[in-house]
């Protein structure tokens, strides 16, 4: 279930660098082509599953689980700050408007789950999502006009 799922955060610098409508839309694109797999497995999942909350907390366990693995400091022993609001930058803008572009009937469950088990796991990390379409509309040149 969602091997190696903390892939889809390998290029997350740079999908977040000068983030711009156009580029914006680009890297959702190349995104969901490389990595839609995972959110197509998720919904899989949940699809016919008898008790469809454990399904997806499982789901969510799971995925958090795999992100906080990787991007732990072994010296630490916890993420570092700044690469924590990076992660959760990246939920926002990248992961769950992927899970809502499914436009499965289970979409808003499993994100509603990683957003629960998200803020559980990783201090300071209280986020909220929204769909791709309406991050698009923020945008003008860059996100809500800010230059």
């Amino acid at each position: 279930m969602l091997e190696h799922v903390e892939i889809i955060f390998e290029d997350m610098k740079p999908m977040m660098k000068k983030l711009k409508k156009k580029n914006y839309q680009t890297n959702m694109e190349e995104f969901l082509s490389r990595h839609g797999h995972y959110f197509q497995e998720m919904t899989a999942q949940t699809e016919n599953a008898e008790d469809k909350d454990a399904v997806a907390d499982e789901l969510a366990r799971v995925f958090a689980g795999s992100v906080e693995k990787a991007y732990i400091s072994p010296k630490k022993g916890k993420i570092d700050p700044v690469v924590q609001l990076d992660l959760n930058f990246f939920m926002i803008y990248y992961v769950f408007p992927a899970i809502l572009k499914t436009e499965h009937e289970d979409a808003r469950l499993i994100a509603d789950h990683l957003r629960d088990e998200w803020s559980r796991r990783f201090k300071d990390s209280d986020i909220q999502y929204t769909d791709y379409d309406s991050l698009y509309a923020a945008f003008r040149e860059k996100i809500f006009g800010i230059l």
